[in-house]
């Protein structure tokens, strides 16, 4: 997996430096118990700055990233009709099994199934993406026939389980960050309502992006807790400036890091504490030669908490000064389905 930026650690130092002001932060003092609040201080600072960090020394080995990522190629490379084979439901609400470029419009805070259409016919979103959930999830899970790809269920599946790991330390590290007990957060995310994404982004030319006769993915935030996302070095994605609406910052890969980030669900019950920012994806900065923008491949793992539990603002996150901006939410009443990156 070919990647654009690398870091060296620095020692007795947890903040290794930073790429568009998104912090890249090392977790490893944290998952060896050395220095976890100088962790989850850091995390804590970079989501209320900008809402996304970099996270190195996570705890996944990069073979095993390596390895999704051949899976997810090997997929995408699978003639459509194979593809075909496992289609996402009709509903959107059920993130689940294959869509197909041009299927999909992502947009901000728009549901109306006719606006939608419209969105579509205007620009349609030129990626493909595979999507799971745990299999004992009440939405069935839409794999292809065996034979098709053998091996494919069971890597994303064992990645899935994988990536559940991960969201726990960066929940028990926000959670000490909020300068709340350790498993604060954890104990509210038991029901792993998570989901697993495969996308592929097929090359286009640059001027179709530029011109917004294509997208790939509009700006849009994501619903949940927090996005878990790998990417692979063609860039593109991009992250509005914390300070300068409306402007973007490239989210540039970095070797070695999941980026993680905020979701509206996770501002909310921090009474705005924590930043959910809007982002995309673009061109990358640095166009190719011959005018296309090359293809690119990412994995995000959206993180749900419970859709049962009913949640209030976070404890030392409103005061007098301060009051509470929000009533008590369950997660089941923010919009449900995952976003993309």
């Amino acid at each position: 997996m070919s990647t654009l930026v690398t870091t060296t650690s620095v020692a007795n130092s947890v903040k290794l430096g930073d790429i568009s002001g998104i912090s890249i932060v090392d977790f490893a003092s944290f998952l060896d118990g050395s220095n976890k609040q100088a962790v989850a201080d850091a995390l804590l600072d970079s989501f209320k700055s900008v809402g996304f960090a970099y996270v190195v020394n996570y705890g996944m080995p990069k073979d095993k990233v390596e390895s999704m990522f051949d899976w997810s190629r090997r997929f995408f490379a699978l003639p459509m009709e194979t593809k075909m084979l496992a289609p996402h439901p009709p509903s959107g609400m059920h993130a689940r099994g294959y869509s197909p470029p041009g299927q999909e419009k992502l947009s901000q805070h728009v549901y109306d199934k006719n606006e939608l259409a419209k969105l579509r016919a205007q620009a349609p979103d030129v990626k493909e993406n595979f999507e799971c959930g745990r299999e004992d999830d009440s939405i069935t899970i839409v794999w292809l026939p065996d034979g098709a790809l053998p091996g494919f269920k069971e890597a994303c599946l064992d990645f899935f389980w994988s990536l559940r790991e991960v969201e726990l330390f960066i929940l028990r590290a926000l959670s000490l960050g909020l300068h709340l007990e350790e498993d604060y957060l954890a104990k509210c995310h038991t029901a792993v309502d998570n989901q697993l994404r495969l996308l592929h982004y097929p090359s286009v030319p640059i001027e179709q992006i530029e011109s917004h006769e294509v997208e790939r993915i509009g700006t849009h935030s994501d619903f949940g807790s927090i996005t878990l996302l790998l990417q692979d070095g063609a860039g593109g994605l991009e992250v509005e400036h914390p300070h300068n609406p409306g402007t973007f910052i490239a989210a540039t890969p970095v070797e070695g890091a999941i980026l993680v980030n905020a979701g509206d669900f996770l501002m909310r019950w921090s009474n705005d504490m924590i930043k959910s920012t809007v982002h995309r994806v673009r061109a990358p900065r640095k166009g190719s030669e011959d005018g296309m923008a090359p293809e690119r491949y990412s994995i995000p793992y959206f993180c749900s908490a419970d859709f049962s539990r009913v949640v209030d603002c976070l404890p030392g996150t409103f005061s007098e000064t301060k009051p509470k901006k929000y009533e008590p939410i369950s997660a089941s009443r923010t919009p449900s389905g995952s976003c993309s990156c």
